[in-house]
């Protein structure tokens, strides 16, 4: 029997932008959307530089549901940008579905976490849990208390304190440019990068560059899983 969307009152969203990489999966996860939420407002991003220029241009859409694994991105970079730019919940839908993975997206500052693999009710369990101003966890998924020590959390908590530019302005640092190569790729003035590095040392509980990079690598994939259950 077909699934009946949940009524318009019942649904706060009237838009939606989906950042994945792989064209036939978006066009099933936009599908998806319609038929549990009654969504005709979807948009599609196949890359963070993609979905960043979508915002830029027609303005934040009520939902955004992120792939992790998209081919600018490194880590949580993706999820962390895109929620400090748009400030509207953002779903990980991820193939990557262990429990530590969904904890550090979720200190990363995700509203909810479904995996790849999932049926269409659990989209719709997460769209009605984001309505309702709930975080959504998978079934089978207890996140860790918050006295457990789970690799990645803290810095994925202190990276979701950044704002956007702070973001990309580590992202750069990360990849090794210094402040006068950052000030002529954001077209900005180079005390203005200096001052950025000094705020984002501060919400990183840092004291230099290096240790900012360091913070930045804890949140790879690689890092979270590497001791998993």
């Amino acid at each position: 029997m077909p699934q009946t969307p949940a009524p318009p009152d019942e649904v706060p969203f009237r838009s939606a932008l989906i950042v994945d990489d792989h064209p036939l999966f978006c066009d099933a996860l936009s599908m998806t959307l319609q038929t549990v939420t009654g969504l005709k407002d979807i948009r599609n991003a196949a890359s963070l530089a993609e979905a960043l220029n979508d915002i830029a241009t027609h303005g934040a859409p009520d939902l955004i549901v992120l792939d992790l694994n998209l081919p600018d991105v490194d880590g949580f970079d993706g999820l962390i940008r895109l929620k400090a730019t748009a400030q509207v919940p953002v779903v990980v839908v991820s193939s990557m579905a262990e429990t530590r993975m969904i904890s550090s997206a979720i200190h990363a500052g995700a509203s909810g976490f479904v995996p790849k693999h999932s049926q269409r009710d659990v989209f719709r369990a997460a769209i009605a849990a984001l309505s309702r101003g709930e975080v959504f966890i998978p079934d089978g998924h207890d996140l860790p208390d918050r006295t457990d020590t789970v690799p990645g959390d803290d810095a994925s908590a202190r990276l979701a304190t950044l704002t956007n530019q702070q973001a990309r302005i580590l992202h750069l640092i990360c990849v090794g440019k210094l402040n006068k190569q950052i000030a002529f790729d954001l077209s900005i003035a180079e005390t203005t990068v200096k001052a950025h590095v000094t705020a984002i040392m501060r919400k990183l509980g840092v004291q230099s560059r290096t240790q900012a990079v360091l913070i930045a690598k804890e949140t790879s994939f690689s890092s979270i899983l590497q001791d998993g259950p």
